[in-house]
């Protein structure tokens, strides 16, 4: 979304206050033409968002407001999700029940996930575990 927004020139909505008022005949239509473009930004973004993720956005007044709500939103569940990577590797134990071959494939199935949510192990503490 980041990158559409930005292709469209509206990404510093994401990021920008509403002009200050004023009654000057050019900051009025600054001012106009600056909510026109926040609204435009912030209907692309509601456009991207499935219908249930909608209905709960789209009383959201701003562009910036959205974002900033989406970002805590996303960023904690990213953050839950590699907590949850991390327990599964720090849990996993080979036990006799199970065939060597599956319990290998799920711990790289492990490994790729960690791999995938950006995380490091070096290569000496992968190869003792």
């Amino acid at each position: 979304m980041l990158f559409y927004l930005t292709t469209l020139n509206f990404a510093k909505f994401l990021k920008e206050d509403a002009p200050a008022t004023d009654t000057t005949i050019k900051a009025v239509a600054a001012a106009d033409a600056w909510y026109y473009a926040d609204f435009l930004c912030k209907n692309y973004i509601l456009n991207g968002l499935d219908n249930t993720s909608y209905n709960v956005y789209s009383p959201i007044k701003t562009t910036k407001a959205l974002w900033e709500s989406l970002e805590k939103k996303y960023k904690t569940e990213d953050a839950s999700m590699k907590k949850f990577v991390v327990g599964r590797f720090l849990d996993f134990k080979m036990v006799d029940s199970k065939t060597v071959i599956n319990q290998v494939q799920e711990r790289q199935v492990i490994m790729h996930e960690i791999e995938v949510e950006n995380m490091a192990l070096s290569e000496t503490f992968q190869r003792i575990l």
